[in-house]
Formats: structure tokens, sequence, C-alpha cells
């Protein structure tokens, strides 16, 4: 198994999940002047039309996020985030771009911030500007230092909010980088944290995505971890993230298999997938109708691998297939 460590899918998710939370554990100051009882709205599409041909580097995250003031002082403000996950040194100049983009677009006020993921630790860009003839102008963004934790894990330990634990799962898996060993030790620490916080089964389960995306283990070591984390559920009678640990599999088991397979086969794929499905349904909802049993044989490719990326988060049966 390849354990290169990559980051880019959880930390979206966790963004995307738990944006209020986010804010509020790395930028409590903006934290504090938003009206979230307003609510927030994602606008990554509208980001990527605004930026696309001012590409200037690879980022982790990159995401636009319209919200409320307390103050009333506007009635929107548009959040552009970046989560850079190396030292660049373009990175300002891109923060600066996106943001005069971003408000020749919407005239209204734009909040850059940084979450800085990189090994560096002099690396700290935080403003982009310059001057000719009189005329000068300057871009000052607020960062926060993923590194700048490692100091303070005890505190994560005890953090509740659930990007101390995002937090603390990147800094053990950069620290483990050469000795699998730790990681899993590490790893096994944190999903046990995962039960203490008395949180709700879908935050549990998202977050255990989260570290188990980014801790990648060996399959020894994997099949380990599994077997203590069936241990912990069947003692707490909380079955959460075992339930999903054969979709996982066989998902991961069927995409192999569907990018080495050619054309002909695919009929073969098809089916596996909807098995895939059919059990990962029955063990949430319980039994299934034989409409949606029929649906299930019928559809393609894509429709199952729709519906089972969906099946890990939907409510409802209904969550699953909705157009």
């Amino acid at each position: 198994m390849d354990t290169a460590d990559d980051y880019d899918s959880p930390w979206k998710e966790a963004v995307e999940s738990y944006f209020p939370e986010f804010i509020a554990f790395y930028f409590p100051d903006a934290h504090r002047q938003i009206d979230w009882a307003c609510g927030y709205q994602f606008l990554d599409q509208e980001l990527r039309a605004v930026v696309q041909d001012a590409e200037l580097g690879k980022r982790f995250v990159d995401k636009l996020a319209k919200v409320a003031l307390r103050d009333g002082s506007e009635r929107w403000v548009y959040v552009h985030l970046e989560v850079q996950g190396s030292a660049q040194a373009e990175f300002a100049e891109r923060m600066f771009v996106y943001h005069y983009r971003l408000f020749d677009r919407y005239r209204q006020p734009v909040a850059s911030l940084a979450l800085l993921a990189d090994t560096t630790a002099s690396w700290r860009p935080s403003q982009f500007g310059y001057q000719a003839l009189g005329c000068s102008i300057e871009l000052n963004f607020p960062t926060a230092k993923l590194l700048d934790y490692a100091a303070h894990q005890d505190q994560l330990y005890q953090n509740p909010n659930p990007f101390a634990l995002v937090t603390l799962a990147h800094l053990l898996t950069q620290a483990t980088r050469q000795d699998m060993n730790a990681r899993f030790a590490a790893k096994w620490k944190l999903v046990q944290l995962l039960y203490q916080r008395g949180w709700d089964k879908q935050r549990v389960i998202d977050l255990f995505s989260v570290l188990d995306w980014m801790m990648r283990l060996p399959e020894q070591l994997k099949r380990s971890l599994w077997h203590n984390i069936e241990v912990l559920e069947e003692q707490e009678k909380m079955r959460y993230v075992t339930s999903i640990e054969q979709l996982y599999s066989e998902k991961w088991m069927l995409q192999g298999l569907m990018q080495g397979r050619l054309e002909g086969e695919q009929s073969g794929i098809a089916k596996g997938e909807a098995y895939a499905l059919r059990r990962l349904l029955q063990k949430r909802f319980g039994p299934l109708s034989e409409d949606v049993l029929a649906r299930l044989q019928a559809a393609s490719i894509d429709e199952l691998e729709l519906w089972l990326d969906r099946a890990l988060d939907a409510d409802s049966l209904a969550g699953v297939f909705s157009q």
C-alpha cells in the first residue's frame, strides 16, 4: 500500500462539513463577527469562474463562502479561504489576485483567510502589495499556522472543537512519516478520542473518515486498527464506523477493478457495485423493498457510484436516491 499522505480530500471534507467550527478554531476573531444565525453559502463554482485563468500554484483547499455580519454593517461578506500545503513564493500574490477579482465581481467586502499547513516554520506570508509613482496598494490577510499547534498537543486533546482533532491528525501524520507503528498508535489514540467526545454518530463517521484518509497505514496495521475499533464499538455499544468498513473495502477494490478493466467487462463491475451498495443500504436502513432492489439491478455504473457516495452521509433512503 502506498502510504503517501494526500490531504486535499480530507481537508476539503472537513471544511465543508464543519465550516463554523473551522472558523472558530483557526480564526476566532472572524468567528465572533459573523452572524451564524443567518447561515452561510459556499460559492465554489463562482470562485472557479473568477480565478480560472489566475492559477498560481497548488493548494489543499480553496473555498469561497458568503456570510453576514453581527453588526449589520454589511448584508453579506465574501470569505475567501485557502488551506496551503507547501511554502510557495507566489502564495501572497495569489491571495491578492483572488481578493481583488472577487471584489471586482461582487462589489462587496472580501475577507481573505489562510491556513498554512506546510512544514517550513519560518514561512509566514500575511501581506502583498506594491507602490509606484506615489500610488500604493497592500493586502494584509490573517493566517493560522498548523505548526504552531505542535507545542500544544495536550490542549488539543482536551479541546472539543472537531478541528482540534483534525489538527492533531495533521501534525501526527507529519511526525510519523517514517514510523508506521508510531502512526498506528497515534491514530488509535485519536479514534478512541472520537468515542469519548459524546458526539453524534454522523460526526463520528465524518471525522473518522477525515483522520482515516489523512493517517494512512499499511494493510496489516490497517487490519489491526479495524479489529481494535470493532472491539471498542462492542464495548461501548456504538456500531458507528465499523458499519461502513466493509463498504470502504469493497469500494476501493471495485474502483481498482474499474481502472484496469476493459469496456467489455462493465456489466460485471456494475454487479459488484450494486452488491456493495445493497449491503451498505441494508446495514444503514434495514431491509430493502423490491422497488429499491430492482432499481439497483437496473442502474448504470455512474448511478451506482453516485448513490454509493451519498449512502455514507444520507439520513434516509430518499436522500440516497434524490435527484
